[in-house]
């Protein structure tokens, strides 16, 4: 499998794309092999080309998950993966974070005047012009989005301070109660503060592991945010079905989209 990180944010696109795309990648699958998704908080967007799809042509959303997902991933296909920042679900996408954590959803159920895209997917003459053309329908999407003011920014405050403090001392801070908070955070980004704090450990432990080539996993266990090393194996055993180290070999061996 290759894949390609494409940078986003060009001025033909307007400035509106990159303020709500975290990554914009493209994936060339040659051969069946066993897939790995690395669950994110963040929705996505993925695009597929090939005789898998329906029709040659299909575009999904994928909601936040806790969950690592494997899955058999067919060869020949092409696929261009758009990764939402936080808090852009609902401008994007024209729902609320909360409806779509968990799910897979065609994104023609989602967008109305998906037809006009797919047009231009079937015209492009490559992934590069394909990719071009989802960011180009993100911008004129948020750009409509941000005249009705759509930014959800209490709850990225609140996921900010998060990543360093508990609901409750969270909570207090920005003159709310827990409850509120969580009901606001929930609907905002799909899920609960206590899950996106969890989930963001996970991440911060498994890029220390993948950049480590000598992994100390008591030292990436403290940096990370976890009580000790045994915390961390259990969250990896709990989110990824396999140990730390497991997890890092998996994703090695490939292909995964995280």
């Amino acid at each position: 499998m290759r894949v390609y990180n494409v940078p986003h944010g060009h001025p033909t696109q307007g400035a509106s794309a990159a303020s709500c795309l975290a990554a914009l990648s493209l994936h060339e699958i040659d051969r069946d092999m066993r897939g790995t998704l690395v669950p994110r908080m963040e929705t996505q967007i993925v695009v597929r080309f090939g005789s898998m799809a329906r029709g040659g042509l299909d575009a999904h959303v994928l909601g936040a998950r806790q969950q690592v997902h494997r899955k058999l991933v067919f060869g020949g296909q092409r696929i261009v993966v758009a990764r939402l920042r936080l808090g852009t679900h609902e401008a994007v996408l024209g729902a609320p974070a909360s409806a779509i954590a968990g799910h897979t959803i065609a994104l023609e159920d989602l967008w109305g005047d998906s037809a006009r895209l797919f047009d231009r997917f079937v015209d492009a003459r490559n992934m590069a012009e394909a990719a071009a053309a989802l960011e180009g329908a993100i911008s004129e999407r948020i750009g409509t989005a941000q005249e009705r003011n759509v930014h959800p920014r209490f709850a990225l405050e609140a996921a900010r301070r998060l990543q360093s403090a508990s609901v409750d001392v969270v909570a207090a801070d920005l003159g709310v109660s827990a409850r509120h908070l969580r009901r606001v955070f929930r609907e905002a980004l799909g899920t609960s503060p206590k899950a996106f704090a969890r989930l963001t450990r996970f991440h911060r432990a498994l890029r220390d592991a993948r950049q480590d080539g000598r992994v100390d996993w008591a030292g990436i266990a403290a940096a990370a945010g976890y009580y000790d090393q045994a915390h961390l194996i259990a969250e990896f055993r709990a989110i990824a079905g396999v140990t730390p180290r497991a997890l890092v070999d998996e994703l090695r061996a490939g292909p995964g989209i995280d």
